[in-house]
């Protein structure tokens, strides 16, 4: 039986980008937690994709996790192996975005 491809940091990278754009919308069953070090963790469920990003203080982080729709999943260690965390993809108007889409849940 063929394994699924690797899910890549510039698939979910796109889903974090087109969010941000508003061509995607979050699900009611998005989250927010608080960790023991003071950040806090979003738990985002968005057409099918659920992710879990990082944010220190105001500042959006990184991505910890990602389930796609078809059920790969991918976590931080495999992109720090890569050097390449989907968060850091984004445009810095992106980035901003998406930091005030994620303040506002």
């Amino acid at each position: 039986m063929p394994t699924a491809p690797a899910l890549t940091a510039r698939e979910i990278c796109q889903v974090l980008r087109e969010l941000a754009l508003g061509t995607r919308t979050l699900d009611a069953s998005s989250q927010r937690r608080l960790m023991a070090d003071n950040s806090w963790q979003v738990r985002l469920e968005v057409d099918g994709w659920s992710l879990a990003l990082v944010n220190h203080g105001q500042t959006l982080s990184h991505c910890e996790e990602c389930r796609s729709p078809d059920g790969r999943v991918e976590t931080l260690d495999a992109w720090q192996r890569y050097g390449t965390d989907p968060v850091k993809l984004l445009s810095i108007w992106e980035h901003q975005q998406l930091q005030r889409l994620l303040q506002a849940l």
